[in-house]
Protein backbone atom coordinates (compact mmCIF):
# COMPACT_ATOMS: atom_id res chain seq x y z
CA UNK A 1 0.00 0.00 0.00
CA UNK A 2 1.05 3.57 -0.62
CA UNK A 3 2.03 6.00 1.76
CA UNK A 4 -0.41 9.18 1.90
CA UNK A 5 1.86 12.17 0.98
CA UNK A 6 0.71 15.35 3.67
CA UNK A 7 2.69 18.67 3.13
CA UNK A 8 3.00 19.93 6.31
CA UNK A 9 2.49 23.56 5.45
CA UNK A 10 2.12 26.25 2.68
CA UNK A 11 4.88 28.35 1.54
CA UNK A 12 4.36 31.82 2.72
CA UNK A 13 6.11 35.27 1.78
CA UNK A 14 7.54 37.55 4.47
CA UNK A 15 4.86 40.01 5.67
CA UNK A 16 4.70 43.81 4.44
CA UNK A 17 5.62 46.46 6.70
CA UNK A 18 6.89 49.32 4.18
CA UNK A 19 4.89 52.37 4.80
CA UNK A 20 3.25 54.19 7.71
CA UNK A 21 4.01 52.19 10.74
CA UNK A 22 1.61 50.56 13.09
CA UNK A 23 1.75 51.72 16.89
CA UNK A 24 0.21 48.78 19.19
CA UNK A 25 -2.75 50.63 20.84
CA UNK A 26 -4.77 47.11 22.13
CA UNK A 27 -7.45 47.90 20.04
CA UNK A 28 -6.37 46.16 16.68
CA UNK A 29 -9.71 44.84 14.97
CA UNK A 30 -10.36 42.71 11.72
CA UNK A 31 -12.56 43.66 8.61
CA UNK A 32 -15.45 41.87 10.83
CA UNK A 33 -14.82 44.36 13.67
CA UNK A 34 -13.16 41.06 16.15
CA UNK A 35 -10.18 42.13 18.61
CA UNK A 36 -7.25 40.17 18.23
CA UNK A 37 -7.03 38.97 22.50
CA UNK A 38 -5.84 35.28 21.96
CA UNK A 39 -2.52 33.73 20.54
CA UNK A 40 -2.01 30.09 20.23
CA UNK A 41 1.51 28.89 20.06
CA UNK A 42 2.25 25.35 18.59
CA UNK A 43 5.73 24.66 19.99
CA UNK A 44 6.44 21.78 18.35
CA UNK A 45 5.01 19.57 15.24
CA UNK A 46 6.14 16.48 16.97
CA UNK A 47 3.78 13.99 19.10
CA UNK A 48 4.21 10.56 21.07
CA UNK A 49 0.18 9.84 20.14
CA UNK A 50 -1.02 8.71 16.64
CA UNK A 51 -4.63 10.19 17.13
CA UNK A 52 -6.51 9.51 13.80
CA UNK A 53 -8.20 12.76 13.91
CA UNK A 54 -5.07 14.62 14.08
CA UNK A 55 -1.33 12.35 13.55
CA UNK A 56 -2.97 9.52 11.72
CA UNK A 57 0.03 6.79 11.80
CA UNK A 58 -0.59 6.02 7.92
CA UNK A 59 1.09 9.56 7.35
CA UNK A 60 2.77 10.25 10.59
CA UNK A 61 5.35 7.15 10.42
CA UNK A 62 8.65 6.70 10.98
CA UNK A 63 9.41 7.87 7.79
CA UNK A 64 7.72 11.13 8.21
CA UNK A 65 10.23 14.37 8.20
CA UNK A 66 9.19 16.31 11.24
CA UNK A 67 10.97 20.45 11.13
CA UNK A 68 14.52 20.03 11.93
CA UNK A 69 14.88 22.30 15.46
CA UNK A 70 16.68 25.14 13.80
CA UNK A 71 13.62 25.70 12.03
CA UNK A 72 11.73 25.95 14.90
CA UNK A 73 11.16 29.35 16.82
CA UNK A 74 13.63 29.82 19.87
CA UNK A 75 11.96 30.40 22.98
CA UNK A 76 13.76 33.94 22.54
CA UNK A 77 12.28 34.38 18.93
CA UNK A 78 8.29 33.49 20.50
CA UNK A 79 8.69 35.38 23.25
CA UNK A 80 9.79 39.01 21.47
CA UNK A 81 6.81 37.89 19.15
CA UNK A 82 4.66 37.05 22.07
CA UNK A 83 5.63 40.65 23.18
CA UNK A 84 4.32 42.63 20.19
CA UNK A 85 0.88 40.72 19.90
CA UNK A 86 0.30 41.58 23.73
CA UNK A 87 1.29 44.99 22.99
CA UNK A 88 -1.43 44.39 20.05
CA UNK A 89 -4.76 43.54 22.70
CA UNK A 90 -3.56 39.97 23.18
CA UNK A 91 -4.95 38.48 26.91
CA UNK A 92 -4.41 34.59 26.80
CA UNK A 93 -1.28 32.46 24.89
CA UNK A 94 -2.08 28.79 25.27
CA UNK A 95 0.98 26.68 24.19
CA UNK A 96 0.43 23.63 22.28
CA UNK A 97 1.29 21.54 19.55
CA UNK A 98 2.02 18.73 18.53
CA UNK A 99 2.54 17.19 22.27
CA UNK A 100 4.32 20.79 24.16
CA UNK A 101 5.44 18.92 26.72
CA UNK A 102 8.11 17.25 24.40
CA UNK A 103 9.89 20.52 23.78
CA UNK A 104 13.11 20.55 26.12
CA UNK A 105 12.77 22.90 28.57
CA UNK A 106 9.63 24.11 27.63
CA UNK A 107 9.25 25.69 31.38
CA UNK A 108 11.89 27.86 30.67
CA UNK A 109 9.74 29.31 27.94
CA UNK A 110 6.51 29.48 30.58
CA UNK A 111 9.06 31.76 32.56
CA UNK A 112 9.43 34.05 30.05
CA UNK A 113 5.91 34.27 28.43
CA UNK A 114 4.51 34.19 32.30
CA UNK A 115 6.59 37.82 32.95
CA UNK A 116 4.74 39.52 30.20
CA UNK A 117 2.36 42.17 30.87
CA UNK A 118 -0.90 43.37 29.15
CA UNK A 119 -0.89 47.43 28.29
CA UNK A 120 -3.19 47.64 31.87
CA UNK A 121 -0.30 45.83 33.73
CA UNK A 122 -2.06 42.63 34.07
CA UNK A 123 -0.69 39.30 33.40
CA UNK A 124 -1.38 36.88 30.72
CA UNK A 125 -4.05 34.05 31.44
CA UNK A 126 -1.17 31.10 30.53
CA UNK A 127 -2.19 27.85 29.67
CA UNK A 128 -1.44 24.83 27.62
CA UNK A 129 -3.12 21.64 26.05
CA UNK A 130 -1.24 17.83 26.35
CA UNK A 131 -2.66 14.90 26.04
CA UNK A 132 -1.27 13.98 29.26
CA UNK A 133 0.83 11.35 28.71
CA UNK A 134 3.87 13.93 30.22
CA UNK A 135 1.76 15.83 33.21
CA UNK A 136 2.11 13.76 35.86
CA UNK A 137 5.97 13.86 35.55
CA UNK A 138 5.84 18.07 34.57
CA UNK A 139 2.98 19.36 36.60
CA UNK A 140 4.64 20.97 39.59
CA UNK A 141 7.58 22.36 37.44
CA UNK A 142 5.07 23.81 34.78
CA UNK A 143 3.02 25.68 38.01
CA UNK A 144 6.23 26.80 39.40
CA UNK A 145 7.35 28.06 36.17
CA UNK A 146 4.27 30.65 36.34
CA UNK A 147 1.37 28.35 33.96
CA UNK A 148 -2.00 29.84 35.08
CA UNK A 149 -3.70 25.81 33.95
CA UNK A 150 -4.34 22.88 31.57
CA UNK A 151 -6.48 21.42 29.16
CA UNK A 152 -6.17 17.75 28.64
CA UNK A 153 -7.31 15.75 25.71
CA UNK A 154 -8.73 12.61 26.37
CA UNK A 155 -11.18 10.45 24.02
CA UNK A 156 -12.52 7.30 25.97
CA UNK A 157 -12.21 5.81 29.16
CA UNK A 158 -12.35 2.39 28.05
CA UNK A 159 -8.85 1.22 27.84
CA UNK A 160 -8.95 -0.63 25.02
CA UNK A 161 -10.72 2.25 22.73
CA UNK A 162 -8.17 4.48 23.95
CA UNK A 163 -5.34 3.01 23.30
CA UNK A 164 -6.67 2.45 19.29
CA UNK A 165 -7.66 6.25 19.45
CA UNK A 166 -4.03 7.24 20.30
CA UNK A 167 -2.85 4.79 18.47
CA UNK A 168 0.31 4.42 20.56
CA UNK A 169 -0.59 2.06 23.32
CA UNK A 170 -1.38 4.63 25.81
CA UNK A 171 -3.00 3.82 28.68
CA UNK A 172 -6.36 6.00 30.36
CA UNK A 173 -4.85 5.48 33.84
CA UNK A 174 -1.52 7.10 33.00
CA UNK A 175 -3.78 10.41 31.69
CA UNK A 176 -6.02 10.50 35.08
CA UNK A 177 -3.13 10.40 36.92
CA UNK A 178 -1.47 13.08 35.30
CA UNK A 179 -5.33 15.02 35.70
CA UNK A 180 -5.37 14.06 39.25
CA UNK A 181 -1.32 15.22 39.32
CA UNK A 182 -1.89 18.21 37.82
CA UNK A 183 -4.92 19.13 39.97
CA UNK A 184 -3.02 18.68 43.04
CA UNK A 185 -0.19 21.22 41.91
CA UNK A 186 -2.38 24.10 41.18
CA UNK A 187 -2.89 23.70 37.47
CA UNK A 188 -6.93 24.24 37.98
CA UNK A 189 -9.79 24.87 36.44
CA UNK A 190 -8.46 21.47 34.30
CA UNK A 191 -10.69 21.25 31.50
CA UNK A 192 -10.74 17.61 29.82
CA UNK A 193 -11.39 17.72 25.93
CA UNK A 194 -13.16 15.01 24.17
CA UNK A 195 -13.18 14.79 20.22
CA UNK A 196 -16.36 13.16 19.63
CA UNK A 197 -16.48 10.88 16.02
CA UNK A 198 -19.70 9.28 15.93
CA UNK A 199 -19.45 5.25 15.55
CA UNK A 200 -16.07 5.74 17.17
CA UNK A 201 -16.05 6.66 20.58
CA UNK A 202 -19.64 8.27 20.79
CA UNK A 203 -20.60 5.43 23.67
CA UNK A 204 -18.11 6.79 25.92
CA UNK A 205 -19.81 10.75 26.64
CA UNK A 206 -21.79 9.32 29.04
CA UNK A 207 -19.29 7.50 31.24
CA UNK A 208 -16.88 10.44 30.61
CA UNK A 209 -19.95 12.67 32.06
CA UNK A 210 -20.16 10.18 35.61
CA UNK A 211 -16.96 10.31 35.74
CA UNK A 212 -15.81 14.12 35.58
CA UNK A 213 -18.65 15.17 37.13
CA UNK A 214 -18.16 16.55 40.47
CA UNK A 215 -14.30 16.19 39.85
CA UNK A 216 -13.80 20.27 39.75
CA UNK A 217 -12.88 19.57 35.94
CA UNK A 218 -14.81 20.45 33.37
CA UNK A 219 -15.23 18.46 30.28
CA UNK A 220 -15.66 19.91 26.91
CA UNK A 221 -16.54 17.37 23.74
CA UNK A 222 -16.02 19.05 20.58
CA UNK A 223 -17.33 18.18 17.23
CA UNK A 224 -15.36 16.08 15.20
CA UNK A 225 -13.87 19.16 12.62
CA UNK A 226 -12.38 18.89 8.82
CA UNK A 227 -9.01 20.48 9.80
CA UNK A 228 -6.08 20.11 7.56
CA UNK A 229 -6.49 17.21 4.94
CA UNK A 230 -4.77 13.53 6.64
CA UNK A 231 -7.75 12.86 8.64
CA UNK A 232 -9.88 11.76 5.96
CA UNK A 233 -13.02 13.49 7.93
CA UNK A 234 -16.50 13.01 6.54
CA UNK A 235 -20.04 14.69 7.87
CA UNK A 236 -21.64 11.34 8.68
CA UNK A 237 -19.13 10.72 11.48
CA UNK A 238 -19.95 14.41 13.27
CA UNK A 239 -22.15 13.69 16.37
CA UNK A 240 -24.05 17.41 16.81
CA UNK A 241 -23.39 18.83 20.01
CA UNK A 242 -27.04 19.24 20.47
CA UNK A 243 -26.96 15.23 20.74
CA UNK A 244 -23.94 15.27 23.31
CA UNK A 245 -26.11 17.15 25.60
CA UNK A 246 -29.69 15.41 24.97
CA UNK A 247 -27.34 12.43 26.07
CA UNK A 248 -25.78 13.61 29.09
CA UNK A 249 -29.24 15.38 30.17
CA UNK A 250 -30.79 11.84 30.12
CA UNK A 251 -28.89 10.79 33.05
CA UNK A 252 -27.81 14.18 34.60
CA UNK A 253 -30.43 17.14 34.51
CA UNK A 254 -28.89 20.38 32.93
CA UNK A 255 -29.33 23.90 32.58
CA UNK A 256 -27.74 26.43 30.23
CA UNK A 257 -24.93 28.70 31.49
CA UNK A 258 -24.07 32.28 30.05
CA UNK A 259 -20.69 33.27 28.42
CA UNK A 260 -17.72 33.95 30.72
CA UNK A 261 -16.87 35.98 27.41
CA UNK A 262 -18.53 37.17 24.07
CA UNK A 263 -15.41 35.01 22.50
CA UNK A 264 -15.61 32.26 24.25
CA UNK A 265 -15.91 28.77 21.92
CA UNK A 266 -17.99 26.39 24.21
CA UNK A 267 -21.37 26.74 25.09
CA UNK A 268 -21.65 25.85 29.16
CA UNK A 269 -24.44 23.58 31.11
CA UNK A 270 -24.45 23.12 34.54
CA UNK A 271 -25.51 20.46 36.32
CA UNK A 272 -28.57 20.79 38.42
CA UNK A 273 -27.45 19.23 41.43
CA UNK A 274 -24.51 21.97 41.61
CA UNK A 275 -21.63 19.27 40.86
CA UNK A 276 -20.10 21.03 38.15
CA UNK A 277 -20.33 21.72 34.02
CA UNK A 278 -19.72 20.74 30.83
CA UNK A 279 -18.86 22.63 27.80
CA UNK A 280 -19.49 21.55 23.71
CA UNK A 281 -17.69 23.24 21.02
CA UNK A 282 -19.66 23.14 17.70
CA UNK A 283 -17.58 24.47 15.22
CA UNK A 284 -19.30 22.58 12.50
CA UNK A 285 -23.20 22.80 13.56
CA UNK A 286 -22.88 25.73 15.58
CA UNK A 287 -20.40 28.75 14.27
CA UNK A 288 -18.46 31.16 16.64
CA UNK A 289 -16.49 32.90 13.46
CA UNK A 290 -18.28 35.90 14.70
CA UNK A 291 -16.69 36.23 17.95
CA UNK A 292 -13.54 34.94 16.87
CA UNK A 293 -10.27 36.66 19.04
CA UNK A 294 -7.78 33.73 17.75
CA UNK A 295 -4.35 33.99 15.92
CA UNK A 296 -2.41 30.96 15.49
CA UNK A 297 1.65 31.09 15.74
CA UNK A 298 3.23 27.78 13.89
CA UNK A 299 6.08 25.58 15.20
CA UNK A 300 8.19 27.84 12.18
CA UNK A 301 6.99 31.12 12.96
CA UNK A 302 4.02 31.58 10.51
CA UNK A 303 1.00 33.45 11.27
CA UNK A 304 -2.36 31.63 10.55
CA UNK A 305 -5.61 33.26 11.01
CA UNK A 306 -7.85 30.18 11.43
CA UNK A 307 -7.57 27.12 12.56
CA UNK A 308 -8.86 25.83 8.82
CA UNK A 309 -6.16 28.04 6.96
CA UNK A 310 -4.90 27.40 3.66
CA UNK A 311 -1.95 30.04 4.11
CA UNK A 312 0.00 31.58 6.58
CA UNK A 313 2.64 34.40 7.32
CA UNK A 314 6.05 34.05 7.91
CA UNK A 315 7.03 35.79 10.99
CA UNK A 316 9.93 33.78 11.69
CA UNK A 317 11.26 35.42 8.09
CA UNK A 318 10.66 38.78 9.71
CA UNK A 319 12.45 38.73 12.77
CA UNK A 320 15.28 36.42 11.33
CA UNK A 321 15.72 38.75 8.79
CA UNK A 322 16.12 41.89 11.39
CA UNK A 323 12.99 43.34 11.16
CA UNK A 324 13.04 45.71 14.36
CA UNK A 325 10.21 45.40 16.76
CA UNK A 326 8.18 48.71 15.13
CA UNK A 327 8.17 46.69 12.09
CA UNK A 328 7.05 43.11 13.61
CA UNK A 329 4.29 45.29 15.04
CA UNK A 330 3.31 47.00 11.84
CA UNK A 331 3.04 43.64 9.94
CA UNK A 332 1.39 42.10 12.41
CA UNK A 333 -1.46 44.91 12.26
CA UNK A 334 -2.10 44.40 8.62
CA UNK A 335 -2.08 41.27 8.64
CA UNK A 336 -4.77 41.32 11.29
CA UNK A 337 -7.05 44.34 10.17
CA UNK A 338 -7.16 42.38 6.21
CA UNK A 339 -8.76 39.05 8.05
CA UNK A 340 -11.49 37.93 7.35
CA UNK A 341 -11.95 34.35 7.70
CA UNK A 342 -15.27 32.54 8.81
CA UNK A 343 -14.71 29.21 7.24
CA UNK A 344 -16.91 27.59 9.91
CA UNK A 345 -19.76 29.85 8.90
CA UNK A 346 -19.10 29.02 5.11
CA UNK A 347 -18.27 25.36 5.12
CA UNK A 348 -20.30 23.46 2.11
CA UNK A 349 -21.02 27.09 0.12
CA UNK A 350 -19.37 27.72 -3.13
CA UNK A 351 -17.17 30.49 -1.14
CA UNK A 352 -15.44 27.71 1.33
CA UNK A 353 -12.09 26.51 -0.04
CA UNK A 354 -12.36 22.86 -0.92
CA UNK A 355 -9.52 19.99 -0.07
CA UNK A 356 -9.20 19.90 -4.48
CA UNK A 357 -8.57 23.80 -4.29
CA UNK A 358 -5.97 24.17 -1.52
CA UNK A 359 -4.68 22.05 1.41
CA UNK A 360 -6.01 23.26 4.81
CA UNK A 361 -2.74 23.25 7.06
CA UNK A 362 -2.78 20.36 9.63
CA UNK A 363 -3.66 20.65 13.00
CA UNK A 364 -0.58 19.04 14.41
CA UNK A 365 1.28 21.94 12.68
CA UNK A 366 -0.38 25.24 13.85
CA UNK A 367 -1.96 23.57 17.20
CA UNK A 368 -6.09 22.77 17.94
Amino acid sequence: MSRRIIPLADVSAVPDFSGVAASPSGLLTDTLVRPLRDLRISVTDRCNFRCVYCMPRDVFDKHYQFLPHAALLSFEEIERLARVFVAHGVEKIRLTGGEPLLRKNIEFLIERLALLRTPEGRPLDLTLTTNGSLLARKAQSLKDAGLSRVTVSLDALDDALFRRMNDADFAVADVLNGIETAQAAGLDPIKVNMVVKRGTNDQEIVPMARHFKGSGAVLRFIEYMDVGASNGWNMSEVLPSAHVVERIGAHFPLEPLEAHTAAETAQRWAYRDGSGEIGVISSVTRAFCDSCTRARLSTEGKLYLCLFAVSGHDLRGLIRGGASDEEVATAIARIWEARGDRYSQLRGSASAPSAEDARRVEMSYIGG
